[in-house]
């Protein structure tokens, strides 16, 4: 069995998704800057500059999103839920960022995907989904019973299923 982290550990990861999202934002920024580049040179013709428009909307959308769930991770204060829109969600790529995320969570869910021999957990805590996907043994009833004691969940608020907004 794992040791649970420590809070240095979890905040840690906190911080080291931060930076990531951070770096994200950067990378959004600079790329509406040449698409807006590439559109003033394009000129506002016809097809070519709606879809210009449209991929620039969605990348501002996007950033607004990026920057939001920065400062949502960024501020401490009691877990809550969001008075308005669906709920954050965050994808770990790392089992690791995922457990320490996910630990005490309201609900989790998991597929066991065996095609790809890979398992998908998702984790409903503070108004957040929490995601990860990656692989796993081949018996769901031992996932189940291992997802409940990794994340301190009683084990019938874990199913096998999939955590969806709306």
């Amino acid at each position: 069995m794992t040791k649970k982290p420590t809070k240095k550990e979890a905040l840690e990861a906190l911080d080291f998704i931060i930076s990531v999202l951070k770096e994200h934002e950067q990378d959004l920024d600079r790329l509406i800057g040449e698409l807006d580049d590439v559109t003033k040179r394009f000129g506002k013709t016809g097809e070519v500059s709606g879809k210009f428009d449209a991929v620039e909307g969605r990348l501002s959308g996007l950033q607004t999103e990026v920057s939001d769930l920065i400062k949502f991770i960024s501020s401490p204060r009691e877990a809550r839920t969001h008075a308005h829109g669906p709920p954050v969600i965050v994808k770990c790529k790392q089992w690791e960022d995922f457990k320490v995320l996910a630990t005490g969570a309201e609900t989790v869910s998991f597929l066991f995907k065996e095609a790809e021999k890979t398992f998908q957990a998702d984790a409903l805590k503070g108004g957040r989904v929490l995601t990860y996907s990656g692989e796993f043994p081949r018996d769901t009833r031992l996932l189940k019973i291992w997802l409940a004691r990794e994340l301190n969940v009683a084990a019938d608020s874990v199913f096998e299923g999939v955590l969806a907004v709306g």
